[in-house]
């Protein structure tokens, strides 16, 4: 018998980078990523959805040497590219395909998120299979301009959604997130949040992106058990700004 292939696991509370290569000097994008890892970064979402498949790969690739395990990769909608790079998982817009067509594919080794903008895609994502949901437009976002924001009570009601359930999704809430608003979204259930312009728009990602982990740190310790049944743990380290993050 082989050994075993591990499922990737999400840490809780979780920081997502979300790449956009419009931002800032193309040249230093891949460093800027490793610079938010070693700031605090648990997951880099590879979204470059105007890229070939060739160059995305190279891409996906350059950014999982790069940052070297000490942070998860997934990749926006291309399953393909995913499995290419080995990366943990693959991000699934609403109207993707189907979680269980991309579980076909990708077997269960694979993280696949799903994208959802109301409770009912959240019911639907939740039965088709899906492994962690990105719930948004949480506030006003450079990255969907014309999008909607809904706010926090979009997360508060999956959390409702999910109460008392035994293995309830993470959920990770998405749109305009900064320092200043992170704790509103945790505070309304979330299992973390995926960040864009704060941290790459930023003369510093390494310490943007632990201002950010450190408010979410705090806003998780803070917050009562929510009826999502996630543990929230009080023995949490804070990542200190201007070091690297600590293996493990």
């Amino acid at each position: 018998m082989g050994l075993a292939i591990p499922v990737p696991c999400i840490p809780i509370p979780c920081l997502c980078l979300v790449t956009d290569r419009t931002i800032g000097d193309l040249s230093t994008m891949v460093e800027r990523i490793v610079q938010a890892v070693a700031g605090g970064v648990d997951m880099v979402q590879l979204r470059e959805k105007d890229l070939p498949g060739g160059l995305l790969l190279k891409l996906a690739i350059d950014i999982q040497e790069a940052i070297a395990g000490r942070a998860l990769l997934i990749i926006n909608e291309r399953v393909d590219v995913a499995l290419a790079a080995v990366a943990h998982g693959v991000q699934l817009g609403e109207e993707a395909l189907p979680v269980g067509s991309v579980r076909k594919l990708a077997g269960p080794h694979v993280l696949i998120g799903r994208s959802v903008h109301s409770v009912e895609s959240a019911s639907e994502a939740v039965v088709d299979g899906a492994d962690f949901l990105v719930a948004g437009t949480m506030y006003a976002t450079r990255s969907h301009p014309g999008a909607e924001p809904i706010g926090p009570s979009l997360v508060r009601g999956i959390a409702s959604l999910q109460a008392g359930t035994a293995n309830p999704l993470p959920v990770i809430g998405i749109g305009g997130i900064t320092v200043d608003n992170v704790g509103q979204v945790i505070g309304a259930g979330a299992s973390g949040v995926a960040v864009i312009t704060s941290i790459l728009a930023s003369a510093d990602p390494k310490a943007e992106a632990a201002r950010i982990k450190n408010a979410m740190l705090g806003s998780w310790r803070d917050s009562l058990p929510l009826s999502s049944g996630i543990s929230r743990p009080g023995n949490l380290k804070e990542v200190p700004t201007g070091i690297d993050k600590p293996n493990g």
